[in-house]
């Protein structure tokens, strides 16, 4: 198996804002940001690969040469004629972001629908990452198999992490969505929840009840976000650390704070550093990126 990270899920074209009426486009989604921030982070020797399905028109097209030419390997890309990309805009207010959404077509909601395929791209990588907005845009049926191929690549040696990632405008309804995510953590080696959302949708009291909940899951590891105060993290066997957030006095937009903590603490995690090395690489990166415009902060 060669050293690669395959993430799972939608891009999709970004619109930004920037002024009034004025937008940057760009391309982005919360798993192409983490292999984004993730091939920044990794050494040569490893392959970043980005797996979805895209169209055949001409944005589709340059969707998959701006991933190549940001270095993320392509070949886990399938086509689909009939379907496009799915675009959303960005509104700031006060350095929190607002989002509208037009993916309907998105060919991207068919990524489970291809067995053969699933699996070839799941079997090629030695670590797989997922979110919950991947389980999110699946129909009911589709989601299930995509956990399924995801718990055989695991069975095969394949490790795989889950953002949860909570988005319920996305969810038939809130017991779809505890349902597919907690099955999906039962598939995963690494957990990286955040607590605000877990206490809306689970009832999680603190952050050290959604790392009991996720542990129970039988998570490996798990990593409890909470926005500016303290990170909660615990992995077997190193046991239970604790991260101050890294301050940062000028939030100007937190688009892909998660997503590119995600890809830090991934690219350390793989890369061998302890629990608290790479969870506090993870948040000096996140606090980076909300201090600038866009999912993607060079």
């Amino acid at each position: 198996m060669t050293d690669r990270l395959v993430c799972l899920g939608e891009c999709m074209v970004e619109l930004a804002e920037t002024g009034p009426a004025t937008y940057r486009r760009s391309f982005a989604g919360d798993t192409f940001n983490a292999a984004w921030y993730a091939r920044r982070a990794l050494p040569e020797g490893w392959d970043v690969a980005y797996a979805t399905c895209i169209g055949t028109d001409a944005v589709s097209d340059e969707m998959a040469a701006f991933m190549a030419g940001e270095g993320i390997a392509t070949d886990t890309l399938r086509r689909i004629p009939e379907r496009g990309v799915g675009l959303y805009m960005i509104a700031l207010k006060d350095g929190e972001r607002s989002f509208a959404y037009w993916r309907g077509q998105s060919a991207a909601r068919l990524l489970a629908d291809d067995p053969d395929w699933l699996d070839a791209v799941l079997g090629g990588a030695a670590h797989v990452h997922v979110s919950g907005i991947t389980l999110a845009i699946l129909a009911p049926e589709a989601r299930r198999h995509l956990i399924d191929a995801l718990a055989r690549a695991r069975t095969a040696g394949v490790t795989v992490s889950l953002d949860t990632n909570i988005r319920p405008r996305l969810w038939e309804n809130d017991e779809s969505c505890r349902a597919a995510l907690t099955a999906c953590a039962e598939a995963s080696d690494v957990l990286l929840p955040s607590f605000d959302e877990e206490a809306v949708l689970f009832g999680d009291a603190t952050p050290e009840a959604t790392l009991a909940r996720y542990r129970q899951a039988g998570a490996r590891v798990v990593v409890v976000k909470n926005g500016a105060a303290q990170i909660l993290g615990w992995s077997d066997p190193a046991g239970e650390v604790r991260v101050d957030a890294v301050p940062d006095t000028a939030v100007v937009d937190t688009t892909a704070a998660g997503d590119s903590f995600a890809g830090a603490f991934l690219a350390a995690h793989l890369t061998g550093a302890d629990l608290r090395a790479a969870i506090t690489r993870a948040a000096r990166v996140a606090a980076g990126v909300v201090g600038a415009h866009g999912a993607l902060v060079r």
